[in-house]
């Protein structure tokens, strides 16, 4: 479970920048330092400090004399119950939203204008997309996040049993009760174009 220190971290601008790198594969203190614009010892601290909460770990069938390579680690990032969270978390914890839907919208719109480059990936004719409508409770949002989460784990997979032709791949969850009711037949439309199901998927 994330203390706040952890949080902390995870709600600088620098972690999504490091944490693309890493999706690309493991980096050193030089790789990452050259990608980010950075000097080594400050891609070095921000390494060691991520090291330090076990969001990344060393691989060392790469390690060459001191030189220490690092990839991504899987950790526990549940969260404290909101009511034990406090306003600083909490505040941290928006900010991390903000941050990370800004990266992924960014993001998605980068390999919507990459696909033609990708054309002779059979895989991705395109990227799927699906905006629904459901009518739940408070508790039952609750469990369909849960669901959401199995489904999610059911696909990391340990580094030896990732098929070779496999990618990394970004999957986002995004809930909310709006302000208004939304347009679901245009959500229904939407989700129908880009392959996915109709409303209330």
């Amino acid at each position: 479970m994330l203390d706040l220190e952890a949080v902390r971290l995870l709600a600088q601008p620098a972690r999504l920048r490091v944490q693309e790198q890493l999706r690309q594969g493991p980096v050193n203190a030089t790789t990452l330092a050259r990608a980010m614009g950075w000097n080594t010892g400050l891609a070095s601290y921000h390494l060691r400090q991520l090291a330090k909460h076990g969001f990344v770990e060393e691989v060392p069938e790469l390690a060459r004399g001191r030189e220490r390579w690092w990839r991504s680690a899987r950790v526990d990032r549940r969260l404290p119950p909101r009511e034990e969270q406090g306003p600083e978390m909490r505040a941290l914890l928006d900010q991390m939203v903000r941050l990370d839907l800004v990266t992924d919208l960014e993001g998605f719109a980068a390999a919507q204008l990459g696909l033609d480059n990708a054309a002779g990936e059979a895989w991705v004719e395109q990227l799927p997309y699906s905006r629904g409508f459901i009518e739940v409770t408070a508790d039952e949002l609750t469990e369909f996040y849960a669901e959401y989460l199995k489904l999610l784990s059911r696909y990391r997979r340990p580094p030896g049993e990732i098929p070779p032709d496999a990618r990394p791949v970004v999957a986002s969850f995004l809930a909310y009760p709006p302000s208004a009711p939304p347009a679901t037949d245009i959500d229904t439309a939407a989700s129908e174009q880009q392959g996915g199901a109709a409303e209330g998927e």
